[in-house]
């Protein structure tokens, strides 16, 4: 049940994607002039609860030419949180309750090409995990180190219209996180639209069908959300929510 734990942890790592370019005023389009004073970071944070567990994440997106230009991109995350499953090892048909805790380190690189902008990015991937009951069955108890490499792609085929695509996955497990997503722009106030996701590892995978709210900014803060249905390969379905919200400076 190793990749149980790896493939929920792996949520975080792409945590940050989902958002919209945001330039000047209201406008959240790639198609929008860069402004005068274009930010170099990005704070963020947010949650995940679903059936079998729940987490929060807080990160940092860094460009040293701006987040709205090709160049250098480095990613900061950290979280924490719980999960659930049922051990197949020497415990039985028992239930186990996890307790994990993730930090990434991760340098990239942003290409741009007209509205189509994708971020790759590779680094050190730090995870601890404690089991209650202790599990014997599950290899990643304890502290462990790897690598983690992923990709997020933001493409405006139109101005009222955005399609994304990302992918996380970790030496630890090994684990993997993909979500594909549409969207509308919606009385020029956010992006609206479907999206899908599936994560997990060697033995466990969980997939995702719901809908998604992106880029609704409040002051300095732009939100997001997505929820839906979810379903795994150990038969447990239920509903899952996410909310996330980021800053720019």
């Amino acid at each position: 049940m190793r990749s149980v734990a790896c493939g929920i942890l792996a949520v975080l790592c792409a945590a940050s994607v989902g958002y919209a370019d945001e330039r000047t005023g209201n406008s959240y389009s790639l198609f929008a002039p860069e402004p005068a004073h274009a930010p170099h970071a990005m704070y963020l944070a947010g949650g995940d609860i679903w059936h079998a567990g729940t987490f929060g994440h807080a990160g940092l997106l860094w460009s040293p030419g701006g987040l709205f230009r090709e160049g250098f991109t480095l990613k900061l995350l950290g979280g924490a949180g719980t999960y659930r499953y049922i051990s197949k090892g020497g415990l039985g048909d028992v239930e186990v309750r996890g307790y994990g805790y993730l930090g990434a380190v991760m340098p990239g690189w942003r290409f741009k090409a007209g509205t189509l902008e994708a971020t790759v990015y590779a680094g050190l991937d730090v995870q601890h995990h404690k089991l209650t009951p202790d599990d014997p069955g599950n290899r990643l108890r304890g502290t462990h180190f790897g690598i983690r490499a992923g990709a997020d792609i933001w493409y405006e085929p139109a101005p009222a219209i955005m399609l994304a695509a990302n992918v996380s996955a970790s030496t630890i497990g090994p684990d993997y996180w993909t979500r594909v997503a549409a969207g509308w722009r919606a009385f020029d106030l956010l992006w609206l639209g479907p999206e899908l996701q599936g994560l997990g590892g060697p033995t466990h995978h969980q997939f995702r069908a719901g809908m998604h709210v992106t880029s609704f900014r409040y002051g300095l803060y732009e939100w997001s959300a997505g929820f839906g249905f979810s379903t795994d390969t150990d038969r447990r379905s239920g509903v899952y929510a996410r909310i996330g919200v980021l800053m720019r400076q």
